[in-house]
């Protein structure tokens, strides 16, 4: 019985989408990798064990709230999109993940601290910033369009990948940010498309994310747009020299965001016929900035 609910609780940091902390900090570390350096890998470790706490207790926040709210009863489940569907089943299991939640978020909490004390201080608007973006996601951000838009982008995107950068180099960089603007696009797009299912629940929560405020067909044009720039910036950070040629790679998930981006601006409106789109969302997502890392190191290993 203890087993089942622990796995329960389990289930609401929503496990597979733990994914993307993952290929985030693949590009991180390729990143960091082909700059010669040596690592410290229990700085690394350290780092790895941030990130992906911090997803679980933003995934743990938003769980426990959209339950609390009513929000989880009205929401148009996919296996993509609409939370885990835990606490619907198990009301009992709230007090847990919310102690869970707080518990992971105090867990970052310490990591940054210790972090900021063996580098400097530098890396404390970070990871402020990335401490307000966990704890008031779903509470406040989701009620700004804007700033909804692009708030996952920036957590998975600049803030991880040039906060990891800093901690095991000891500055920023102006290339490591242009990189990890990809990965802003990207996260930015999957929560983004992942909210059109949920739009009239989340509107009759008290939300106003992008679809809620322009609707689903011009979001989709936007969620176009943020492929387009993905791809863009791919190739413009090679031609910058921040990244280098075999970081190319990156490019082979652009058929898959061309299938997607034709079914969004199609079918933005019949959620049936969305799914594969969103299905590739998830592949384009984690596939392409691990392809770029894997290029990094392709051509590190050629250079040396």
């Amino acid at each position: 019985m203890v087993r089942v609910q622990l796995y329960r609780i389990l289930a609401t940091s929503r496990p597979k989408f733990l994914m993307l902390t993952v290929s985030c900090l693949c590009l991180a570390f390729a990143t960091i990798i082909a700059e010669n350096i040596a690592i410290n890998y229990l700085h690394l470790v350290l780092i790895f064990i941030g990130a992906l706490s911090a997803h679980v207790s933003v995934n743990m926040f938003n769980e426990y709230l959209d339950f609390t709210s009513g929000l989880d009863l009205h929401t148009q489940r996919t296996p993509f999109s609409g939370g885990s569907g835990t606490l619907p089943m198990t009301p009992k299991l709230a007090k847990p993940v919310q102690m869970a939640a707080i518990c992971t978020f105090l867990i970052t909490l310490l990591i940054g601290l210790y972090l900021i004390g063996v580098s400097d201080w530098g890396l404390l608007p970070i990871g402020l910033l990335g401490l307000v973006l966990i704890y008031f996601y779903t509470t406040k951000i989701t009620h700004w369009p804007l700033l909804c838009l692009i708030a996952p982008g920036l957590a998975f995107g600049p803030l991880m990948i040039s906060g990891a950068y800093y901690v095991l180099i000891g500055q920023y960089s102006v290339a490591v940010f242009c990189i990890s603007l990809i990965v802003f696009f990207l996260v930015n797009n999957l929560l983004l498309l992942n909210q059109f299912p949920d739009l009239e629940a989340d509107r009759n929560a008290g939300r106003c994310h992008l679809p809620i405020l322009i609707g689903r067909q011009k979001s989709a044009w936007v969620y176009v747009g943020f492929l387009a720039s993905t791809y863009v910036l791919i190739l413009l950070n090679v031609s910058l020299s921040f990244l280098p040629p075999a970081s190319l790679l990156g490019l082979l998930s652009f058929p898959l965001a061309f299938h997607a981006a034709k079914i969004a601006i199609r079918h933005a409106n019949e959620l049936d016929k969305l799914k594969p789109a969103l299905a590739l969302n998830v592949i384009i997502t984690l596939a392409t900035p691990v392809l770029v890392a894997i290029g990094i190191i392709w051509q590190h290993l050629l250079q040396n």
